[in-house]
């Protein structure tokens, strides 16, 4: 159980997605989405031990930002040796990164003969005509994206509208074999309000379990309060627990770097015993990670009130 009743999380810091060849996909988050690199360099040691992941001990990475400027970053990471490609909606664990834009219909168009592929939408996520609008997509080493665009009045949760073309991560979503355990992860361990969607149509995970296109699938909110939001889904009996290289994170969409006020309120089973981190953007902020129950990694980012004196 979490220790203390306010909400334990509080924003998400870092998305990072493990590739074969960042030259194969840095190139299309700057021309495509308009991120720029804020960091080049390989894994330092420090990192490797908050992690415990030996193997991923200098292995290169960047660190890329949207054009709004949000600290909200994009980490792209080489795999360790063995790691497998992650084929879309197919295992546990992070599968999707929704990021906020301006015109989905815009981005349709500009991702032709371009690196990502669009394999839904774009189209409207309820009735009217302002309500949100989103498309799907795979981007250069396959790693699924949702792209959505929020009117004003267009109803639902407020997690923020986009300032520029593409802006900011605001939704991740895991996709587990118990929705109930998610529920409960997220509830109980990290104080969030889960917020119930009930039965879906998600056309891609229909797809790539070669499911029928109406096929409905659990799903439920896991609400932060700085506008952000973790999408739990209930995944298929035909998807399989991600395989990983000893050592090393697991492929795809690997982990999730969330803030929180303290590392001290959260009562969970630390991969190490947190520790200050002083490259960008933990600045010396105190980092642990934990496996929630999907099989996704979780970073905990502490406050300043975190950094040692």
């Amino acid at each position: 159980m979490r220790k203390g009743g306010s909400p334990v999380l509080k924003s998400i810091a870092i998305v990072t997605l493990v590739v074969q060849s960042i030259a194969g996909v840095e190139p299309a988050y700057e021309q495509e989405l308009h991120y720029r690199v804020v960091e080049r360099g390989r894994v330092p040691q420090e990192l490797v031990r908050a992690w415990d992941t030996p193997a991923m001990a200098d292995r290169r990475y960047v660190l890329m930002q949207p054009e709004s400027g949000e600290p909200v970053y994009l980490r792209i990471v080489e795999a360790a040796p063995g790691t497998r490609a992650v084929a879309p909606f197919r295992t546990h664990g992070w599968n999707v990164t929704e990021l906020l834009v301006t015109d989905p219909d815009a981005l349709a168009a500009r991702f032709t003969d371009s690196a990502f592929r669009v394999i839904g939408g774009p189209k409207n996520l309820g009735p009217g005509e302002n309500a949100p609008r989103a498309l799907q997509a795979l981007g250069p080493a396959d790693e699924p994206f949702y792209m959505t665009r929020f009117l004003p009045g267009g109803g639902g949760l407020d997690l923020g509208r986009a300032r520029t073309a593409v802006d900011r991560v605001f939704i991740v979503v895991v996709g587990g074999p118990s929705l109930d355990a998610l529920r409960s992860f997220y509830k109980e361990t990290l104080g969030l309000p889960i917020t119930e969607f009930g039965e879906w149509q998600v056309s891609v995970l229909a797809a790539a379990h070669d499911l029928p296109p109406e096929s409905r699938f659990g799903l439920a909110g896991a609400v932060l309060p700085e506008k952000f939001m973790v999408e739990l889904d209930a995944y298929p009996p035909t998807a399989t627990p991600r395989r990983r290289t000893a050592g090393a994170l697991p492929g795809g969409w690997a982990m999730v770097s969330f803030t929180t006020g303290s590392l001290d309120a959260i009562d969970a089973p630390w991969r190490a015993t947190p520790r200050a981190i002083r490259s960008t953007p933990y600045d010396g902020r105190r980092v642990a990670v934990t496996i929630g129950p999907a099989g996704e990694w979780l970073e905990i980012i502490g406050t300043d009130a975190d950094v040692p004196d």
